[in-house]
């Protein structure tokens, strides 16, 4: 579903996902339609026009996959406001449809109450905003896309592809989703549950994966004493099972698998708050800012205060803040 000034690439990438599906299974197992309210023609962000059948004449379907995009500030707020929008999405929520939001798209979902009590992802940029709009909201400000129940979220632009994905998996399996992203020269598969300032995939999929539940649940749990021992009941698996596991998945060991995710965690922070390297390295996980420096350069070859000096921007678009960086 889209409007003036969406974002182009929240409709067409999940859309392109969908139609391979259907070209790889030779059956109408999707029908995308793209919808706005009052349809005809909507230029997007990219000042392409694009042809949209009238969403108030679209009656919802239990089984339809209802997306949702984001676009310019304006557009978004605007359609978070439109009334007709709105009572459409919550009836639409009310039949069984899958939703789902990509981008700024979870403020619209939001505006609707459908995301209420739920955990839901948008763009990094927006976090702080969805937060402080919709307090109901659950904001995950890591994960690139989120399933809560039918309730689908993507956290901004190509993160509409990985959703996409993940739901023609859960619809067909994993060798058809793999296939699917073959075709659309996807490097790999991107889990929900990866940061999104991850340059490295942890992990292919998400339910699926043997990892894919404790990953989650270690990046929920960073503050955690997470020894292996640990880690290994959390999964169901013994400490040799895990470690071969990691290994065989990842080729990391489950100790430089914890180290991985903190790190992940420590650049978010750095790079979206103006948080002193101290409380980062206590949020992570690291417990100390010299732990925290010595991953980093393990990881980056850079030191925490060197990579926020490098990546920070704030919510003004404003240069780094003075590096927090402790003295030697």
């Amino acid at each position: 579903m889209g409007y003036r000034d969406a974002d182009g690439l929240d409709l067409f990438g999940p859309a392109e996902v969908f139609a391979e599906a259907v070209r790889r299974l030779e059956a109408p197992v999707y029908e995308v339609v793209m919808s706005a309210v009052g349809g005809g023609a909507v230029t997007l962000t990219s000042g392409i026009s694009v042809a949209t059948a009238d969403l108030t004449n679209i009656r919802p379907q239990p089984n339809d996959i209802v997306i949702v995009a984001g676009g310019a500030d304006e557009a978004t707020d605007a359609a978070a406001t439109n009334r007709g929008l709105l009572a459409w999405l919550a009836r639409a929520s009310r039949t069984g449809s899958r939703m789902g939001s990509v981008c700024d798209g979870a403020f619209i979902l939001a505006s609707a109450g459908i995301l209420d009590g739920k955990r839901a992802a948008t763009h990094w940029y927006s976090c702080e905003r969805l937060a402080r709009l919709y307090p109901k909201v659950h904001v995950d400000r890591e994960a690139i896309f989120v399933r809560d129940g039918r309730i689908w979220t993507a956290a901004g632009v190509s993160t509409g592809i990985d959703m996409a994905l993940a739901m023609v998996e859960e619809d067909h399996g994993r060798r058809l989703a793999d296939a699917v992203a073959s075709h659309l020269v996807l490097f790999a598969r991107r889990p929900g549950f990866q940061s999104q300032f991850s340059e490295e995939l942890v992990a292919q999929t998400l339910a699926s994966d043997p990892l894919g539940p404790v990953i989650a649940w270690m990046r929920a749990n960073l503050r955690a004493p997470l020894d292996v021992a640990t880690v290994a009941h959390r999964a169901g698996m013994s400490v040799r099972t895990l470690h071969r596991t990691c290994l065989h998945a990842l080729d990391l060991t489950p100790a430089k698998l914890v180290e991985k995710l903190r790190v992940e965690h420590a650049r978010s922070l750095l790079t979206t708050t103006r948080l002193g390297t101290k409380v980062v390295a206590s949020r992570s996980g690291f417990g100390s800012t010299p732990r925290m420096t010595r991953a980093f350069q393990r990881a980056l070859g850079v030191t925490p205060g060197a990579y926020r000096l490098m990546f920070f921007r704030d919510s003004g678009g404003t240069s780094s803040p003075a590096s927090t960086e402790p003295r030697r």
